[in-house]
């Protein structure tokens, strides 16, 4: 993960304002930075949208494809999960230090999405045991400046929202086998309930105290930090913890209650935001998410 030089004094000044509930930049220990959401921004795939949290920059791309179903659910469509970190978001994604963290950060978006839970995957089932859609979800980290795992979350549900998924009609041929043909009307198309699907939020401790939304500067003051996905509902569906620290079990009850807290916070707005912007035909929104 992308990291700073922070000086001693500079430490002792963000840990005293943590304790305080005063960060660097005005927030409280709960609040995230101003937030810019687009959607429809790549011309060639079924779903896309760019994420802004502060100077970290997201873009996801997602393209629906007819596949084979898994056998062990042979009813349900699945997600796959690519994620890219460009060399020009910070020198540390050169190399294999990109890969690797690719890699991490794919794990991840895997247990918190691809599950029923998360979206109805029986509607992406075409022919049960045949066909169905698999989404193939492209991440890529345009600039990192902290807070990786809630900013890919809040533009895959949002890519997700506008993905548009051709109407399918199975007809049988003369020789008793399907044939499969897709609606070339653009309008005539699936659209994905995304209610369920939960957005990360990262939750960082530093000193006594945990923080939403971690610059970088935090970051390095931080000992551990806890990765949960909440739903609308608040109902955590994946909590990791990351870092070299350990948390004390007070610790993981307080951040995965303010975890829940925020999370449900970050929902309601996202939704209107997106549906305000189906409405409105407009495609770029700057809004500010407080816990």
């Amino acid at each position: 993960m992308a990291t700073v030089q922070v000086s001693e004094a500079e430490k002792v000044y963000i840990l005293h304002g943590i304790r305080d509930d005063l960060r660097v930049d005005g927030r409280g220990c709960e609040d995230y930075r101003h937030m810019e959401i687009e959607t429809d921004v790549v011309s060639n795939t079924d779903g896309s949208a760019k994420v802004t949290l502060g100077h970290t920059a997201v873009l996801v791309g997602i393209k629906a494809e007819i596949g084979k179903p898994r056998p062990m659910i042979p009813d349900e469509g699945y997600l796959e999960f690519f994620v890219d970190c460009s060399a020009n978001a910070t020198p540390e994604f050169e190399g294999r230090g990109g890969e690797e963290l690719g890699t991490e950060l794919s794990n991840t978006l895997y247990k918190v999405f691809n599950n029923k839970h998360s979206l109805d995957m029986k509607s992406l089932c075409i022919s049960p045991g045949e066909h169905c859609w698999v989404l193939y979800v492209d991440v890529l980290l345009l600039q990192c400046d902290g807070n990786l795992y809630d900013a890919m979350s809040v533009a895959i549900k949002a890519a997700l929202f506008n993905t548009k998924i051709p109407r399918v009609n199975i007809s049988s041929d003369d020789e008793g086998g399907k044939e499969i043909e897709l609606s070339d009307d653009p309008f005539d198309c699936m659209r994905l309930n995304v209610e369920n699907v939960p957005c990360v939020v990262t939750l960082c401790k530093v000193g006594h105290r945990h923080v939403v939304d971690a610059t970088l500067q935090e970051k390095t003051c931080s000992v551990a930090s806890l990765i949960i996905s909440v739903t609308q509902k608040g109902t955590v569906t994946c909590a990791r913890k990351v870092g070299g620290g350990s948390l004390d079990p007070e610790s993981v009850f307080e951040m995965t209650e303010a975890g829940k807290r925020v999370g449900k916070a970050l929902h309601a707005p996202l939704m209107k935001l997106l549906q305000q912007e189906e409405s409105l035909g407009k495609k770029r929104h700057k809004v500010g998410f407080l816990g």
